[in-house]
């Protein structure tokens, strides 16, 4: 009879193992509960097309001698444009290469200047661009010509969205000052539409 009563007493009530089971039930949904948390991943953001292309012109390491050892930097210049009559430069220095053409390509995108072109092909007129010791001849060609440019000169001219130009360097060969002199030339051009809103008079009147 005792063995009897204590398999009696073990023994649960239907309530009782209902209530079990509920229990049960909730503790398997708060342990899933973080695990599906977990599980969940970051939607895939479709990134945004870039407004501009870009070149990179130079690129230098400038090294700093310490007791500690040596320490490198480097050092970027980039032209940016849409080869639809916009251009920039800018430059930027980092620990690493790709950090410091990150910044010259945020620097060169505040930068951007809008250029005149004719036809959608060539420049409207000759001009000689300064930077430095740098001097850069730019001169309009005809239709079919080409670039006829090369290194620093050629990037700028190209991202400005220029197919049909002369070009010569007249001074020192540095990249950054050869740029540099290429988007002032650039920057010197005027459409005859242009020269006439400034003079006030009509394009039958300048020609």
């Amino acid at each position: 009879m005792e063995e009897n009563k204590e398999i009696v007493e073990t023994v649960a009530t239907p309530e009782e193992e209902g209530k079990q089971e509920t229990v049960s039930n909730k503790n398997r949904k708060n342990d899933k509960q973080p695990r599906a948390r977990r599980e969940r991943r970051p939607r895939n953001r479709q990134r945004q097309p870039k407004l501009y292309e870009e070149d990179v012109i130079s690129i230098g390491r400038v090294t700093k001698v310490t007791k500690g050892g040596r320490h490198f930097r480097f050092s970027a210049v980039v032209v940016v444009g849409d080869k639809k009559g916009k251009v920039g430069l800018g430059t930027g220095k980092a620990n690493e290469v790709p950090d410091a053409i990150k910044k010259a390509v945020q620097n060169a995108t505040k930068n951007i200047v809008k250029i005149s072109i004719v036809d959608d092909r060539t420049i409207p007129h000759e001009a000689i661009g300064v930077e430095g010791a740098s001097r850069v001849m730019l001169k309009p060609a005809a239709k079919g010509t080409g670039v006829k440019a090369g290194g620093p000169v050629r990037s700028v001219l190209e991202m400005a969205g220029i197919k049909d130009i002369l070009s010569k360097s007249l001074g020192s060969n540095t990249k950054i000052n050869m740029a540099y002199a290429t988007l002032n030339a650039l920057k010197q051009q005027k459409t005859i539409e242009e020269v006439a809103r400034l003079r006030g008079k009509k394009v039958e009147e300048i020609r």
